[in-house]
């Protein structure tokens, strides 16, 4: 297997590593329906309004044509409802919970070096609801993903929309050293096709030159602040620059010293070395200006005076503060595959196991880490600043799909009502992908990019994962309910639980795979 030692690009290219077998074409979904009628559903329609229900939806090809309330009258008069025609698809859904399909505005691939597939990937995505991604690396090289979007885009393969970034400095020999070279590159990939950008740092004018060069060519930009850079190039700095969206948070509570310039690194760090990269980050919000302070407000409203939204990925970091609930998650035993399961071992080779010696005093300070940096993503939510979700999957004991209904519950618990979580998922998404005319919201005229559940999502997020919920049933019996039942995706109806299963099935076969080359199974996966 090969090494994967992300964000250090300059180091090991990620357009180096072999990319996974390309998607299959799509044997799932039916659709898109000249007429598809949704019968009675509750309708969450992304935008912040309460549910309301019950509702019938038409959708015409890819597109949705009316929404139409029944009322509480139980039957609904026939006047209320839409009448049907000859050839018409019609689901029957009484009772069901009808939301805008999920923007993962951070949903890495995975490539070689987690030994995963296209199709194990595309599949979790849809299984989850996810309906357009943001690659924001393309790891496994710009023309692999645009070929993925075009069969996408065309329904020829089981997959969200995606929207490509690049990273900044893909294809070139050695750093950019002049700001016409790093225009020219800008302009290069967006003729390609690329949908944006991704930074992890530079020196100023060059950086500077990017972002200019890239909202002129209509690009998005989004931004890593590595540590590498953050002193010189911190968020405030992206903000003015007029960068799109800060993933993760690296790069905000440098923005907020006010007793230093440079974080409080210990003597001996290193910053090839893991476990010190991640230890200390988890010991950096407790640097920074108290919250409600002078400093923590001027900066939260200057960041969203300059529209800067924030994608926190919080789930990626999660393990941070509790190894154990990670590695030992429902979805790891019938879900990860062996060469992923062994990608999450610690390594001082695989970018994100840095479990070399994790101790209770670490995750002790990544749990006060996110008690703060959640504060200040509710603040910033409250004020009129744009959060939304990313997931970051493939890495750090995080699948893809499951990572982001994770996501939803880390908002919850940072303070969102659940209604602003959903926000957050959809339109917010969608807006940062400039596709809100398009999607993000149950509206007539939208694209049908939906996801229809049994169970009630506000009430639990749970009921969202694609293992369920447990809980104890009315025959006093464990039982599991939930996960997304049908995923729509361009006027597709897909199965969720179908997709689901052959992912299972992908996960089966591999560890007989294993076996059969005498490697046995993984430790953790017996």
């Amino acid at each position: 297997m090969r090494i994967l030692l992300k964000f250090l690009f300059v180091i090991v290219p990620a357009c180096a590593l072999a990319a996974p077998d390309a998607a299959p074409d799509r044997v799932r979904g039916e659709g898109p329906f000249e007429r598809l009628v949704l019968r009675g559903v509750t309708i969450v329609n992304g935008e912040g309004a309460p549910p309301v229900g019950p509702m019938d939806v038409l959708i015409k090809g890819n597109t949705i044509a009316e929404v139409r309330s029944l009322g509480l009258v139980k039957p609904a008069p026939e006047d209320n409802r839409i009448a049907t025609e000859p050839g018409d698809h019609v689901m029957e859904l009484d009772g069901h919970y009808l939301l805008p399909g999920f923007v993962d505005l951070h949903a890495h691939f995975g490539g070689d070096a987690q030994g995963v597939s296209a199709e194990y990937v595309t599949k979790l995505w849809l299984g989850h609801g996810i309906t357009s991604i943001r690659e924001p690396g393309s790891g496994n090289g710009l023309d692999w993903v645009l070929a993925h979007q075009a069969r996408s885009r065309q329904n020829q393969i089981a997959a969200p929309r995606i929207f490509p970034y690049v990273v900044f400095g893909q294809g070139e020999n050695g750093p950019f050293l002049n700001t016409e070279d790093t225009r020219r590159w800008v302009r290069k990939i967006a003729r390609k096709g690329a949908s944006g950008i991704k930074f992890f740092g530079a020196p100023a004018n060059i950086m500077q030159a990017a972002v200019e060069e890239a909202g002129k060519q209509g690009l998005g930009t989004a931004m890593h602040h590595a540590q590498l850079d953050v002193v010189q190039w911190n968020v405030l700095h992206s903000a003015r620059a007029g960068m799109t969206s800060m993933e993760h948070w690296y790069g905000l509570p440098e923005a907020m010293f006010t007793d230093r310039v440079i974080q409080d690194y210990p003597s001996g760090y290193n910053y090839t070395h893991e476990q010190h990269r991640f230890g200390e980050a988890g010991r950096l919000w407790a640097q920074t200006a108290a919250p409600g302070s002078e400093k923590w407000n001027q900066v939260r409203d200057e960041l969203i005076a300059l529209n800067f939204t924030i994608n926190p990925t919080l789930t990626i970091y999660e393990a941070s503060r509790d190894l154990m609930r990670e590695m030992n998650a429902d979805w790891q035993a019938e879900y990860t595959p062996p060469a992923l399961w062994r990608f999450f071992q610690p390594s001082l080779v695989s970018h994100g196991s840095y479990w070399y010696d994790w101790t209770t005093a670490d995750e002790i300070a990544w749990k006060n880490n996110f008690r703060i940096w959640m504060q200040f993503l509710n603040d910033y939510k409250n004020h009129g600043g744009r959060v939304t979700l990313g997931s970051d999957a493939g890495y750090i004991w995080k699948l893809y799909g499951f990572g982001y209904i994770r996501e939803m519950e880390l908002l919850q618990e940072a303070g969102f009502h659940p209604l602003e979580v959903l926000r957050s998922a959809t339109i917010l998404g969608a807006q940062v992908l400039k596709m809100d005319h398009q999607l993000g919201s149950v509206r007539v005229g939208k694209l049908a990019d939906l996801v229809i559940t049994k169970e009630n999502p506000i009430a639990n997020f749970k009921v969202l994962y694609g293992t369920g919920h447990f809980k104890l049933g009315a025959d006093n019996e464990p039982e599991r309910v939930g996960g997304v039942k049908y995923t729509i995706k361009d006027g597709i109806v897909f199965d969720a639980r179908e997709l689901l299963s052959d992912v299972r099935k992908i996960v089966r076969d591999a560890k007989a795979e294993d076996a059969g080359n005498g490697a046995g199974r993984p430790a953790g996966q017996e």
